[in-house]
């Protein structure tokens, strides 16, 4: 009997152990960062029961003799820092260039996305 009681608290611990692992592996661990650049169509606090900052960013793939862009990429990103999100809505509509990291998945409080802007890196 203690014996059969020995191996549930070590399946237990061994469930728990991997369990946590695959949390913290899908949520928190970084599967890819970098920098994307455009212009900064869209950026809003909205939710429903939990408040997130997301934002829109046009990547310019080909562009006219213009102004006017012929071809272009939208990059979707949330924003969990509060200092982050007050300066991209001054930068509304201007280019930018934005530090990201990609995430696995997102919890519903941290974002509508996998990508998190951690910082700006330049304006124009």
């Amino acid at each position: 009997m203690k014996k059969m009681k020995k191996i549930l608290i070590w399946t237990g611990v061994i469930i728990l152990m991997i369990g946590s692992f695959m949390f913290y592996w899908n949520y928190f661990n970084t599967y890819s960062e970098g920098n994307r650049a455009g212009t900064l169509q869209k950026f809003s606090k909205k939710g429903s029961l939990f408040k997130t900052y997301e934002g829109e960013l046009i990547m310019n793939s080909l562009t006219s003799t213009g102004s006017a862009t012929i071809s272009s990429e939208k990059f979707y990103f949330s924003v969990k820092d509060e200092a982050v999100a007050k300066k991209m809505f001054e930068l509304e509509g201007k280019n930018i260039t934005v530090q990201y990291e990609q995430k696995r998945n997102h919890l519903p409080w941290s974002g509508d996305t996998d990508y998190f802007v951690t910082g700006i890196v330049s304006t124009k």
